[in-house]
């Protein structure tokens, strides 16, 4: 037996379940960014069942990380999160959640696109894929394969 064939084939890659989300959007002006940061600000001092943003993540349940930071002295608007799923379930899903919160956030961004996004989806899709910055080779995960309902389901079996 020559050592190729001694040798085991290994074993496929596991089929990554998250995926990342880099939405880096431009804040249209310094006023933009005050009621930006005023609104963000409102909504992230609630406790986390009155907070919007937290219930639709909470209640959707495939979200595992996110979070806004303020970019380039304040002229961009990052939205980082990491979830579960096709890229066009997630953010539909948020639509349907969460729609008048996008709705809020996008007037004050330049070449946003038509709002309200409940009714132009497709434009919010196109949007959110030209301005998403794409990861730099493979996304990591210490958990591939895992999905956020999965880990709550084993969290809530080991307490």
């Amino acid at each position: 037996m020559s050592p190729s064939e001694s040798m085991s084939t290994p074993a496929p890659a596991p089929t990554m379940k998250q995926n990342p989300l880099t939405l880096i959007m431009t804040i249209k002006s310094p006023a933009d960014f005050a009621a930006l940061s005023a609104m963000l600000n409102k909504f992230l001092s609630l406790p986390r069942d009155k907070n919007p943003i937290d219930v639709a993540l909470d209640k959707l349940a495939k979200v595992h990380f996110a979070r806004f930071v303020f970019l380039e002295n304040n002229t961009k608007l990052a939205v980082i999160t990491s979830y579960d799923d096709s890229f066009e379930d997630y953010i539909n899903d948020f639509i349907d959640a969460i729609g008048d919160i996008f709705n809020a956030l996008l007037a004050h961004m330049a070449d946003a696109p038509p709002l309200p996004v409940q009714k132009n989806r497709a434009a919010f899709l196109d949007y959110v894929r030209k301005n998403d910055l794409r990861c730099l080779g493979t996304f990591y995960s210490a958990y591939p394969t895992l999905g956020v309902k999965t880990i709550l389901a084993q969290a809530a079996d080991a307490e």
